[in-house]
């Protein structure tokens, strides 16, 4: 058996440094520093910080350009913001707003099961419905309705081709109320059935062929098993939907009918304050949006429950959560068991990097 010497130089270099274990058995090489000696350096991100430092800017020149510009005129706004008929007319939108809605998604839905069924009258009724609606635009179909009167003077239930029943004026029927509904809510319907539809489909076939073996009938499993499921997807589209259709009540304006920027425009046409009028107007449409965003936010969370193991956390608690960590790292105590462990983890690291800092610890 040969013995191959090394040279002195090479089994200098692998002796073991001072102060260091050998290697062990499995390759590794264990530090034997102690942790406090260590300094942990936190991780700079400078694009970060150019980003926000320009994005500050910006911010504090549209600030300073909303403060020092008189004809802004906000006095003005801080007066109509909260008049009597503003608020009046910001009523009359949500009524709209809401009725609508109900309108539209509650036919589109039945628009989008009828384009699902398996009748080709039901979707060719379906097809034909959202094509002629989504074909119109909503300013033709609200003053189509609006003179309604014009065609059908009266309007009579009864059996087709056959005797009639019920008789109505269509002028005591068909106010400007129920024009507007009709043509926001009948022209909602048309993009609703769709996005029903998509959601439905976004469903695992699977579901429904495992709740047809169960022997649940088909209403149920609509109702209880594909809805549910389809509701994660069709819920962000549906709230974009509704914000679309609170901004487009304002176009209700023809029927000269009492909504917000209604009341906003006869107002300015009075005393000629345009612009302040204008941003009263924005800024309740802002509110208004702001509300049905908060709502969005917790029926999603609802109906996350079943996709995900952990609800995402509120704002408020994300705000708690915050003001948790931030107090564990001023004062160097550990976080409280109330903070999850992802926010924990970021008190750790400012603990441990104050602590090696202060002990004069190596780089």
């Amino acid at each position: 058996m040969s013995t191959v010497s090394l040279p002195q130089d090479e089994s200098r270099q692998l002796a073991p440094p001072p102060g260091r274990h050998p290697a062990d058995p499995r390759g590794g090489v264990e530090d034997a520093l102690p942790l406090e000696s260590l300094r942990i350096v936190p991780a700079r991100h400078p694009g970060r910080w150019a980003a926000t430092a320009g994005v500050a800017v910006l911010l504090a020149m549209v600030v300073s350009s909303l403060v020092t510009n008189d004809r802004w005129e906000w006095g003005v706004v801080a007066q109509y913001l909260t008049w009597p008929s503003i608020l009046e007319g910001a009523w009359a939108t949500i009524r709209l707003t809401l009725v609508a809605s109900v309108v539209g998604f509650a036919l589109g839905t039945v628009l989008a099961l009828m384009r699902l069924s398996r009748s080709p009258l039901l979707q060719s009724v379906s097809w034909t419905y959202t094509w002629v609606f989504r074909s119109v635009p909503l300013l033709l179909q609200l003053l189509l309705w609006y003179n309604l009167a014009y065609l059908y003077p009266y309007l009579s239930v009864g059996i087709p081709f056959g005797p009639e029943f019920l008789y109505f004026d269509t002028l005591s029927v068909i106010d400007k109320f129920w024009a507007a509904i009709l043509g926001l809510g009948l022209s909602q319907a048309a993009y609703s059935a769709e996005i029903v539809r998509a959601g439905i489909l976004s469903v695992d076939q699977g579901q429904q062929e495992a709740a047809a073996s169960l022997g649940i009938p088909k209403r149920r499993q609509v109702s209880r098993i594909i809805l549910p499921q389809a509701m994660r997807s069709i819920i962000p589209t549906a709230v974009n939907e509704v914000i679309g259709l609170l901004k487009g009540t304002s176009i209700v304006y023809v029927l000269a009918y009492g909504e917000l920027f209604y009341i906003v425009s006869v107002i300015y046409g009075r005393n000629g304050r345009v612009v302040p009028l204008l941003i009263v107007a924005s800024i309740w449409y802002l509110v208004l949006t702001t509300l049905i965003t908060v709502v969005q936010y917790y029926v999603e969370r609802h109906y996350a429950k079943g996709a995900v193991r952990t609800l995402p956390p509120t704002p408020l608690q994300k705000a708690r959560w915050t003001v948790l960590v931030w107090a564990s790292r001023l004062s160097g105590r550990p976080v409280p068991d109330a903070v999850p462990p992802a926010y924990a983890a970021r008190a750790r690291v400012g603990v441990l990097t104050r602590t090696a800092r202060t002990s004069g610890g190596a780089a």
